[in-house]
């Protein structure tokens, strides 16, 4: 059980890196290389008959080469060393968690909105995928807090949540998934088809880590508001994992999110979250920033306990 001494090391280790650095523009980033490729195959193949089957098989084959890749990977770092295991280790599990770009955007976005509406339009439309052009003032702030719930799951939780069970190489498929979602999971005219594949794995294995999400930011936010909207509108949306963090936030700020939003061209309706109606303001903000690295860094200590009680 030595390794899971290692993983509790290399765990903290990428934390705290993420904690110090964030994001760095000039470090190369695996995600990066995971959408250009997927980026490749979907200009290749995302057009004539079969587009179900070629997605299909492009997600597959992407997703199982990144599990391969990663398992000979850090394979081969522990039988050279384990002190290059665990340095291999931390530094993709820095790579997998996306805490601190998670709150920089979402502070960015509300700065850019003292500016102009128009910079909050430009800012909130780095971490958004619906169209930020006609969005008001009050839908900009709406839209930054509920993606910083949802990917609190998609950027932390989850990737912690398959490192946990898989080590790297599960973290690291996780992304991969994830980001085939994210570029080919749209239900419009031209993804529909071809990302239906990638877009239900992407909720079969984000399934458990919203849920435990949801439920860490009410435990985090001591809220019991937030309790009770995860069981009264954690379904009320159209993902199956999504409205599982929204609620949860709904209930510990008192706010609504939801509405119909537009996705390249097409209005897509999405169910209220939520009781109480009102604007929202920067409190908000700094609420959700609080619940979002409470949450993070409960999960992390509650992974360590883990890794020490079975190494018992």
């Amino acid at each position: 059980m030595e390794f899971l001494v290692y993983h509790s090391i290399a765990l903290w280790a990428g934390f705290l890196l993420d904690k110090l650095l964030g994001d760095p523009l000039w470090l190369p980033h695996p995600i990066v290389i995971f959408g250009r490729s997927i980026s490749f195959f979907t200009k290749k193949f995302n057009h004539g008959n079969y587009r179900i089957l070629k997605g299909a098989v492009i997600a597959i084959v992407l997703i199982a080469t990144t599990f391969i890749f990663f398992f000979f990977l850090i394979k081969y770092s522990y039988q050279v060393s384990s002190i290059l295991g665990v340095v291999v280790e931390a530094l993709f599990v820095f790579f997998g968690l996306a805490g601190t770009t998670l709150v920089k955007e979402g502070k960015a976005v509300f700065r850019a909105l003292e500016e102009s509406l128009e910079a909050g339009r430009k800012q909130v439309g780095r971490i958004v995928g619906r169209d930020t052009r006609e969005l008001s003032e009050n839908e900009i702030r709406a839209a930054t807090l509920e993606t910083l719930a949802e990917n609190l799951s998609d950027g932390v939780i989850a990737p912690l949540f398959w490192f946990a069970l898989a080590g790297v190489p599960g973290m690291m498929t996780y992304k991969m998934i994830n980001t085939l979602d994210s570029m080919i999971g749209y239900k419009n005219e031209k993804y529909l088809l071809f990302g239906r594949v990638a877009a239900r794995i992407d909720d079969f294995v984000n399934f458990i880590p919203a849920r435990i999400t949801a439920f860490l930011m009410a435990a985090c936010s001591q809220s019991k508001r937030a309790f009770h909207f995860i069981f009264k509108f954690g379904n009320a949306h159209s993902s199956p994992n999504a409205g599982y963090p929204e609620a949860a936030l709904a209930g510990a700020l008192n706010v609504t999110f939801g509405g119909a939003h537009l996705y390249f061209g097409e209005w897509v309706p999405k169910p209220a979250i939520g009781e109480t109606k009102r604007d929202f303001n920067k409190n908000d903000l700094i609420n959700t920033i609080k619940i979002v690295q409470r949450t993070e860094a409960f999960f992390v200590l509650l992974l360590t306990l883990i890794f020490v009680v079975l190494n018992l």
